[in-house]
């Protein structure tokens, strides 16, 4: 039989859980889907000071410091360099939010799927979406698998993917592709007994530049540390060795991250994935949504996937909520989302795209702050950029000092700009 709801949420994660959880507090009949169930593991545990709004709003913010380690600072390493820099949040631009959280995403997604359903949204593990119905650009019906295995069909009024990197209506389209501009693969995997920083900076996420990309280490509360290193394609592609020593040579290229390693234990299989970066050339329609991962992802080097995830619920609740009690204003609501969310990953996009290049990392080893310029690169860490704050005439400064130091140094830029062209055409 064919059943109906208000809105029907593809996807289970922090973006699904989010808008579900608001939507359903507006007094919409809401429907989550998500195909696994949870707990379940995720990449992606470090958050930013900004999402603790978010946080607060959805009534989590006490659950996720009781499983969280509070990082207060992001540490970029360059061993072509021979330093580091730190950046502690406590020195943004508007010093409310001076830290944020390391989380086991696998608690973090199960606190908030449960705050969804505590909330009043239809929660349903083990429902796999299968298919859509479009008529004159509407989506009718959704087809999904019970857990049973037998076909369901849903008819909706609205429908938020929020399927992550299943990027559900991104395929169904057609409209999902590699991020031309910005090509990448990651290896991973999770360690015991990882050297720590001391004191208050022991949450630190840390960063560190190697030949082949960069590393993350991301400590969590339980001894354990997250570390992943995302690479251009081309380095993934020469492994010809089984991943996990694969893996063990690459960190060996990086003195740093070696070393805080040296007498630390694997305590998971190591990942490897490709196509890390893609975005879809679609992000609604008369009566979707596509929200996260499940629009776009870029690389991590930000910590930025789940606050843009939390952004876009936020944003998409407050949007599909005046589509439903005003469809005459849907196009006009609609586009505003479309403009909010691309907003915020064209500022991420910009830095991503230069951060293997001489003047960033000179820039970020050795940051200066006329103008308030470093304070404001700071608040970009801390995911400040949706609100009326002063950081875009501050970015604006910060860029056109990257594009002086590369006139001045034309030789290296020009050696830059040449290796990541080819890097990314692999």
């Amino acid at each position: 039989m064919d059943q109906s709801c208000d809105v029907l949420v593809i996807g289970g994660g922090p973006a699904g859980s989010a808008i579900s959880a608001l939507l359903a507090e507006s007094g919409w009949q809401v429907t989550v889907l998500e195909k696994d169930r949870h707990p379940r593991f995720h990449i992606g545990e470090s958050l930013l000071p900004l999402s603790i709004p978010f946080f607060e709003r959805l009534g989590v913010l006490p659950q996720v410091e009781a499983i969280g380690l509070r990082k207060y600072a992001a540490e970029f390493h360059s061993m072509y360099h021979g330093k580091s820099s730190r950046f502690h949040f406590s020195d943004a631009l508007d010093r409310s939010f001076p830290y944020a959280f390391e989380v086991r995403r696998a608690e973090f997604d199960l606190l908030l799927i449960r705050n969804a359903a505590a909330k009043g949204a239809d929660v349903r593990e083990g429902w796999r979406v299968t298919g859509v119905q479009l008529k004159d650009g509407r989506i009718e019906s959704v087809a999904a698998l019970d857990e049973d295995g037998v076909e369901r069909q849903w008819q909706p009024r609205f429908v938020v993917d929020a399927s992550g990197r299943d990027t559900f209506l991104a395929n169904f389209f057609g409209s999902k592709s590699r991020n031309s501009r910005h090509n990448s693969a990651a290896l991973y995997g999770h360690f015991r007994g990882a050297r720590r920083q001391c004191g208050r900076d022991e949450g630190n996420i840390c960063i560190y530049w190697f030949d082949h990309g960069w590393f993350w280490m991301i400590p969590l509360k339980d001894d354990t540390m997250s570390v992943g290193a995302v690479c251009w394609p081309y380095y993934l592609k020469s492994r010809t060795l089984p991943v996990e020593q694969f893996f063990r040579d690459t960190i060996a290229l990086c003195p740093g991250v070696a070393e805080r390693l040296a007498d630390a234990e694997l305590v998971s299989e190591v990942t490897a994935t490709g196509n890390y970066a893609y975005q879809s050339s679609r992000m609604r329609g008369a009566n979707y949504l596509l929200i996260g991962d499940a629009y776009a992802f870029i690389d991590p080097v930000f910590s930025s996937g789940v606050h843009l995830a939390l952004n876009s619920a936020f944003e998409g609740a407050a949007t599909v909520d005046a589509v439903l009690r005003d469809p005459a204003a849907a196009d006009v609501r609609l586009a505003q989302f479309e403009r909010k969310v691309r907003r915020g990953l064209k500022t991420f996009s910009w830095f991503i795209y230069r951060i293997t290049t001489p003047a960033i990392r000179d820039m970020v080893l050795h940051p200066r702050n006329p103008w308030r310029i470093k304070e404001a690169v700071i608040s970009l860490l801390a995911g400040d950029l949706f609100r009326d704050t002063p950081l875009a005439p501050r970015l604006l400064i910060f860029k056109a000092i990257y594009y002086l130091k590369t006139l001045f140094d034309p030789h290296a830029s020009y050696a830059a700009y040449k290796r990541r062209r080819t890097n990314i055409a692999v």
